[in-house]
C-alpha cells in the first residue's frame, strides 16, 4: 500500500512527523513526501522515503494564479503516484491537496496543525482561508485537530464536522530524543529562552519589553531568542542585543542543548495549534512561561509545571517572570519534573502515531471491504 504526505516544509516533516514516517515503513507500507525543498531532504529520503520536490507551494503567498498551479500539480502527481492514501499538513496541502484528492476520489486525512493568523486576524484573508477549507476538506476521510478549540471553531463553521474529526495531543514529543535533562544547579545567572519564529503573532513585541523591564531590576538575567526572522525584525533585535538586553541565536538544528541550559522557557504566542517548543521544554524538564490561549494552556499546568499570563499582556508577562525568579531552585526543578511526568503520560508522540496508524487501517480496510463489494 502506498501513502503520500503532502506538507509545506521539510523541516517540520522531519522533527514531528518522523517516528510516523519510520512506522509506517516498518509496516511495509511504500511513502512518498511532497515538499517543497530544504534542508532535510536527505535525511528524508535516507529513511526510506521517495521525494517529490513542490516547487510550486509558497508558505505565505496570496497569488490565485500560483494557488491554481499547485492544485494542478497535486492532480498531476496523485494520478501518476496513485497512492492509496493520502496525509496532508498545513493550510494549503490541507486545502489545496484536499481538493486534488476529492476530485480524484482518493482517502485522505488532514492534520490542523493551528488556525494560524489568516483566520485568526478579521479580514479578506479569513474568508478565503476559511472557504478553501471548506472545499478542501470537505470529503476528508477523517480531520486531525490539535486542540478542542480548534475543532469547536471549525465546527461551528460548518466546514468540519465533530463525527468526522478527532482530538490528538500535537504532534507530540519524542521523549528519548528529548529526554529529561539535570536542572542547572546555580539559581543566578537565570537564562530564560524562547524558540520559534520572530514575529508579532509570537509575542515578540512583549518578550522585548518585559526582558527590558527585568533587566533593570535583575541585570544578570539573560533573554536569548533562537529562531529566524518572519518579518522585519532585525533592526529591532540589533537594537535590543546593543542594549544587551536580548541574545539573538539563529535558528538551530537542534534545540535540545539550549533547552537543557535554560532555566524556563517563555513562549508568548498568541494562537498555537499546539506548541512543539512547550512540549519539547517539558519532556526535557524545564518549567514554562506561556500564554494561556489554547494550543498553549494544554500543554502546560499553571502553578505545577509553568506559569501563565495573558497573551498581547507584556505587564502580565513580567510578573510571571519576576514571581518564577522569587522562586527557589528547588521550587523550579520540581516544576520541571513534573512537565516532564506530564509529557510522557499525555504527550507521548507513540500516543499520535498509533492514532494515525488506526485511522489509515480503518480507511484502507474499509475501501478494501467497498473494492471487493463492488467485484462481486
Amino acid at each position: 500500500m502506498k501513502v503520500l504526505i503532502l506538507t509545506n516544509d521539510c523541516t517540520g516533516l522531519i522533527k514531528f512527523r518522523r517516528e510516523l514516517i519510520e512506522r509506517l515503513i516498518e509496516e511495509d507500507y511504500k511513502v512518498q513526501v511532497s515538499v517543497p525543498e530544504g534542508i532535510f531532504i536527505e535525511e528524508i529520503k535516507s529513511i526510506g522515503c521517495k521525494v517529490a520536490l513542490n516547487c510550486y507551494l509558497e508558505r505565505r503567498g496570496t497569488s490565485i494564479k500560483k494557488d491554481w498551479k499547485l492544485i494542478r500539480y497535486y492532480v498531476r502527481l496523485l494520478k501518476r503516484e496513485k497512492p492509496d492514501i493520502v496525509l496532508t499538513y498545513t493550510i494549503k496541502p490541507n486545502a489545496y491537496g484536499g481538493i486534488a484528492c476529492s476530485l480524484l476520489g482518493i482517502p485522505y486525512i488532514a492534520n490542523i496543525t493551528g488556525l494560524g493568523t489568516s483566520i485568526k486576524n478579521k479580514g479578506s484573508l479569513r474568508f478565503v482561508a476559511l472557504l478553501l477549507y471548506r472545499i478542501g476538506l470537505k470529503k476528508a476521510a477523517k480531520v486531525f485537530f490539535q486542540n478542542r478549540e480548534n475543532q469547536e471553531y471549525m465546527d461551528k463553521k460548518h466546514i468540519v464536522t465533530k463525527k468526522q474529526s478527532d482530538i490528538i495531543p500535537g504532534s507530540g514529543v519524542n521523549i528519548d530524543k528529548h529526554c529529561y535533562e539535570p536542572y542547572p544547579k546555580a539559581k543566578f545567572p537565570v537564562v530564560f529562552t524562547t524558540v520559534g519564529r520572530i514575529m508579532k503573532d509570537k509575542g515578540i513585541h512583549e518578550i522585548l519589553e518585559a526582558a527590558e523591564k527585568t533587566k533593570k531590576k535583575y541585570p544578570d538575567t539573560v533573554f536569548r531568542l533562537i529562531g529566524d526572522f518572519d518579518e522585519n525584525y532585525g533592526e529591532t533585535i540589533q537594537k535590543y542585543e546593543r542594549k544587551n538586553i536580548i541574545t539573538y541565536i539563529p535558528q538551530q538544528p537542534d534545540i535540545h542543548p539550549y533547552i537543557a541550559e535554560s532555566h524556563a522557557i517563555i513562549h508568548a504566542s498568541y494562537h498555537e495549534g499546539m506548541s512543539n517548543v512547550l512540549l519539547e521544554a517539558a519532556a526535557t524538564g524545564r518549567p514554562v512561561i506561556a500564554t494561556d490561549v489554547h494550543g498553549c494552556i494544554e500543554a502546560f499546568e499553571p502553578e505545577v509545571t509553568g506559569i501563565a499570563f495573558q497573551a498581547g499582556d507584556a505587564l502580565g508577562l513580567s510578573i510571571a517572570i519576576e514571581k518564577f525568579l522569587a522562586m527557589s531552585n528547588g521550587e523550579r526543578e520540581a516544576m520541571g519534573k513534573a512537565g516532564r511526568e506530564k509529557m510522557e503520560k499525555e504527550f507521548n508522540r507513540d500516543i499520535v502515531v498509533g492514532k494515525y496508524m488506526a485511522e489509515i487501517e480503518r480507511i484502507l480496510k474499509k475501501g478494501r471491504h467497498y473494492h471487493n463489494y463492488n467485484e462481486q
